[in-house]
């Protein structure tokens, strides 16, 4: 696989998450929603200044940790990438790796960037040990809401598939109001998850011998020799 082709898929994917939190920023107040497809597929804003899926720690502090961690995730993955594309690592594991690059260069760019672009975003309060949220819609801003590194990453799918109460019965949760799927994500955290799982999924047929490994078989036994067992 072209180091070109893995770009232009990188691209694709920051383009189309980009696009879509800049719509949802400025065109929705936050912890608001729109229905698309029935009760079960939403567009729900909400901001998260933390990990995927809405995971936070540590207040600013703990965020500036994580886009410190993204930053160097980023880096390694640009090296990472170009490595497994020189040594022809089969495309399915490329196309996964890229997918995992792709996510965290998105989210990456909202901790970086967000919050010196848009005049409003969820501040930490240090007396309530929590981020405080705001009225209105984001507008594009010289004044930002934060300062570099600082910016939150903007969510919006939302799939409250199923909804219920659990049964009284029901070890520990008796009685208690359930719902999945409540993580509210975006296109990058999808493409981190899809590409780890598939990794984790396929990692026999992806890891296994590559294009330009000499195979071949023993007359004698038909054994398989490749370069791993002749060191052996």
């Amino acid at each position: 696989m072209k180091k070109t082709h893995v770009a232009l898929f990188i691209a694709l994917i920051l383009i189309a998450d980009q696009a879509l939190k800049i719509y949802i920023k400025t065109q929705y107040p936050i912890n608001t929603s729109k229905h698309v497809i029935g009760d079960w597929f939403q567009f729900y804003f909400v901001e998260n200044p933390g990990m995927a899926y809405g995971w936070k720690f540590g207040g600013n502090w703990g965020k500036l940790a994580l886009t410190i961690f993204r930053m160097a995730a980023v880096v390694g993955g640009t090296w990472y990438l170009g490595h497994i594309i020189k040594k022809g690592y089969k495309t399915g594991f490329i196309i996964c790796a890229a997918l995992v690059y792709a996510g965290a260069f998105g989210n990456l760019i909202d901790s970086m960037f967000y919050g010196m672009i848009f005049d409003k975003g969820m501040l930490f309060d240090p007396l309530m040990g929590d981020y405080v949220s705001y009225d209105g819609l984001a507008h594009f801003s010289s004044n930002g809401y934060s300062s570099f590194l600082h910016g939150n990453v903007v969510d919006m799918f939302y799939f409250p598939i199923i909804k219920g109460h659990f049964p009284t019965w029901f070890p520990i949760w008796g009685g208690e109001y359930f719902e999945f799927f409540r993580p509210i994500f975006n296109i990058a955290d999808a493409a981190i998850s899809t590409g780890v799982i598939t990794i984790f999924l396929f990692q026999r047929r992806f890891l296994g011998l590559r294009p330009g490994q000499n195979e071949s078989h023993t007359v004698e036994t038909g054994a398989i020799i490749d370069d791993h067992t002749q060191v052996s």
